[in-house]
């Protein structure tokens, strides 16, 4: 992970909680908003990477903690609130970032198994997290959801992940509008292909990294800054009359007119 120079300092005094925050877009996410000044709770899975995830954070000089949370149990999502709650008194910000895609291929011909798990990890959990941080954000607080370009069309090889992250599209509208009279946005980004781990199979040959690069007005694949740099804006006051919006951060890839 390159650091990224950021001038702004537009969250300071903030707190922010970021899910599946130790690599990938999540990782550039919490950097982001903590050298913009907020004080940053990570988690995932595992405790080695959450450690060697706050490890790189402090090294930036960003005030941060973290925790193990499986975003499929309501019981980690609670530690996870009290973790941030109990470490810095309050939540602002909220990045749903976690997500899960176990199986490829049709809609039709996907194992019941995997689209419970996507379900469950896609669109349950963001729903669950947000009823357990909502009711401590105030007014001006900030809640982003991270969806995907396919969101707007759900097409092969992973049309099951594509319908989950169209949820998040609907789930944001929803909830901008119940949460609007306090004060609190609501906003989704929908990234485009990012270079990690999470999109190794669409870009591990050279063919189809250049198919995706080439499907870009820009001709190269997003990098986790790219995202980050979205969410911190939406984060800030900067866009305080912003909510109910899906920003595509997608190099221009065809998506929606």
């Amino acid at each position: 992970m390159t650091p990224t120079k950021v001038c702004a300092s537009r969250l300071v005094g903030k707190v922010a909680i970021v899910t599946a925050a130790t690599a990938g877009i999540g990782l550039g996410i919490a950097l982001r908003l903590g050298q913009e000044g907020a004080k940053v709770v990570i988690s995932s899975r595992r405790q080695a990477n959450v450690e060697e995830a706050l490890k790189k954070l402090r090294q930036e000089g960003i005030d941060c903690c973290g925790c193990v949370c499986h975003v499929g149990s309501g019981q980690h999502l609670q530690q996870l609130v009290k973790l941030t709650l109990d470490t810095y008194g309050g939540i602002d910000i909220l990045i749903s970032n976690a997500a899960a895609n176990p199986a490829s291929g049709p809609i039709l011909e996907t194992a019941v198994a995997a689209i419970d798990k996507i379900l469950e990890i896609n669109v349950r959990s963001p729903i669950i997290l947000t009823k357990e941080v909502a009711k401590h954000l105030k007014c001006g607080s900030s809640i982003v959801y991270i969806s995907s370009y396919t969101a707007f069309n759900p097409a092969p090889p992973i049309p099951m992940y594509a319908i989950s992250k169209t949820a998040l599209l609907g789930l944001t509208k929803a909830l901008a509008e119940e949460l609007g009279p306090r004060g609190i946005r609501v906003n989704c980004i929908a990234p485009g292909v990012v270079a990690t781990k999470f999109a190794a199979s669409l870009i591990e040959s050279k063919e189809g990294q250049k198919m995706v690069e080439e499907a870009t007005y820009i001709k190269r694949l997003g990098r986790p800054e790219d995202i980050a740099a979205a969410a911190a804006f939406l984060s800030s006051d900067d866009a305080a009359y912003i909510t109910a919006e899906t920003l595509l951060v997608a190099g221009g890839m065809q998506s929606r007119l």
